[in-house]
């Protein structure tokens, strides 16, 4: 398991490339962290570069729905190694296109074969292949976002973020309980993939089948946590909570129409257990987890 010293050696690598984006006020007591606003549109930019700084691998392959993707292939192009990202064919056409302009080499399968596929390239290039979450360096890349949410606003009371792997959360809840013990961090998945919530309650990692978890528009989170994430979250979790698919849209809608922020289902998903009722009281921070937004489901949801 991660600790605050491995989050905190992740902010150094990673400072200069990911952006350390800002607190957001909106309405009383809920502050948004934007990582939206980071370069790829997602905050997977951190765990990305912090791994590929720390292991400065030859070549680099990684499975990813596309953010994650998009990250490594950033870090390949900073540190100048190639990079194969391995994407299920259910990636929805706007993340996808991104990834065909990332200067990565983009090989398309069926979602049960992303990481069977993507482990066979690493074997055949000799490459060093990095998870989308299940990776302590991954892990420790995304608990910056908590060392930032701290700094600038010390007197939190709940941290919300999205869980689908677990690697945001496991490093986020790290640092956060380091650093202020009584903060409540709580996650959020959608109602149709709930592993995490169902592992939570039951004190074992629990995997519901992709047919099942695959219907929810929040692509970014239809992964359940590995066992490393998962001994993160019992151990540094308050809870986990479920949204609707409907509430899902309706804070993306609130976010375009009143914050002005454009933010894909899986990022919205701490907004939506807000407007819910779902979180606990006190000063609250969202995290917004990324924008890669398909335009068509953007309008269904304004509308």
């Amino acid at each position: 398991m991660i600790t605050l010293k491995d989050v905190q050696d992740a902010a150094e690598r990673i400072r200069g490339i990911a952006m350390w984006t800002p607190l957001l006020p909106f309405g009383e007591g809920l502050w948004l962290k934007p990582e939206t606003l980071q370069s790829i549109g997602a905050f997977k930019v951190r765990g990305g570069v912090n791994a590929v700084s720390a292991l400065k691998p030859k070549a680099v392959v990684t499975h990813s729905s596309g953010n994650h993707g998009q990250a490594i292939a950033l870090a390949a192009k900073t540190f100048g190694i190639p990079a194969t990202i391995v994407v299920p064919s259910t990636t929805p056409a706007g993340k996808m296109e991104a990834l065909r302009r990332s200067g990565a080499a983009i090989v398309v399968v069926e979602p049960a074969d992303r990481l069977s596929r993507a482990e066979s390239i690493a074997a055949e290039q000799d490459a060093v292949l990095i998870p989308p979450f299940d990776h302590p360096l991954v892990i420790a890349g995304q608990g910056t976002i908590a060392l930032e949410i701290l700094h600038d606003l010390s007197d939190v009371d709940v941290i919300a973020t999205p869980v689908g792997g677990g690697g945001l959360i496991s490093g986020i809840a790290v640092a956060a309980k380091a650093l202020k013990p009584s903060v409540k961090v709580i996650g959020v998945e959608p109602e149709l993939a709930g592993e995490t919530a169902e592992s939570f309650r039951h004190g074992e990692l629990v995997t519901w089948p992709i047919e099942k978890t695959y219907q929810t528009i929040a692509d970014g989170v239809r992964t359940a946590p590995s066992p490393l994430t998962f001994e993160h979250i019992q151990a540094y979790v308050d809870d986990v909570v479920t949204v609707s698919e409907e509430d899902i849209c309706a804070a993306m809608g609130d976010l375009a129409l009143n914050a002005r922020l454009v933010v894909e289902p899986s990022g919205a998903l701490a907004v939506a257990a807000h407007r819910s009722g779902l979180l606990p009281k006190g000063r609250t921070v969202a995290v917004l987890s990324g924008g890669n937004v398909d335009p068509s489901l953007l309008r269904t949801c304004l509308t």
